[in-house]
């Protein structure tokens, strides 16, 4: 398979190096570069910038009937890929923190698809594919960036706290591991454990109090979110 893939950053570097470990050849493009004849010659675009610019380089490329053109957004419906007809959407749902880490994490991933063009990289890389409709992208990518980025601002706050009782931030990272473990394998609702999972609010209390101002925000919003998944009502008297 020969594949043109227009951007070359940690989404379109890690793929572009995947597919060619598998024996595709592969062209990369720059986003400012001539972007007209990019779907010549070869059996696939896709598209890799920016959600910001997705649509305007869609539009610099010359469409060809036979080539399909794909983007790798989670949140872009097909609309973003106008004029062209035959096109796509190939979300993979993993993080991509460089193009070599990035490479090896797409082989099996699970991916969001939409639209035609897909099947041949997720053949390729024995992906796990689920579709998404355009009505759900927004929601769909919502719920990635909770289950990752906000996962990891989460351990920011915990390597803040962690430096500051003077415990190797290492110990909390096995915990947290311990826990993703346990609602994989139980749910999340079996899988939770403390305070407010056993409806200990002195403990909380406690909690709030050693606090700083500038941590209490977040542990009240997700000691609320446990909760709520405890089926507990959140004291009155924890209110800020």
């Amino acid at each position: 398979m020969n594949v043109c893939i227009v951007g070359a950053g940690r989404a379109g570097g890690s793929l572009g190096l995947a597919l060619e470990r598998i024996g595709w050849w592969v062209r990369f493009l720059q986003r400012h570069d001539d972007l007209t004849a990019a779907a010549e010659g070869v059996d696939l675009v896709v598209i890799a910038t920016p959600d910001a610019v997705v649509s305007t380089v869609a539009q610099r490329i010359k469409p060809v009937d036979t080539c399909p053109v794909l983007h790798l957004s989670g949140a872009l419906t097909l609309d973003a890929l106008a004029p062209h007809r035959q096109i796509g959407s190939l979300h993979p749902l993993v993080s991509l923190p460089n193009r070599e880490i990035g490479s090896e994490r797409l082989v099996g991933a699970w991916m969001a698809v939409a639209g035609v063009g897909t099947d041949a990289i997720a053949r390729g890389l024995s992906a796990r594919t689920f579709p998404v409709s355009d009505e759900m992208r927004a929601l769909y990518h919502a719920t990635a960036v909770v289950a990752s980025n906000h996962l990891v601002a989460l351990l920011g706050q915990v390597e803040r706290l962690a430096a500051t009782c003077n415990v190797p931030f290492d110990a909390f990272i096995a915990l947290a591991k311990g826990s993703l473990d346990n609602a994989a394998t139980i749910g999340p609702s079996d899988a939770l454990t403390g305070p407010v999972a056993r409806g200990d609010w002195d403990t909380v209390a406690k909690h709030l109090a050693t606090l700083r101002p500038d941590e209490r925000e977040l542990y009240v919003a997700l000691a609320k979110a446990a909760a709520r998944l405890a089926n507990r009502t959140w004291p009155n008297e924890l209110e800020p």
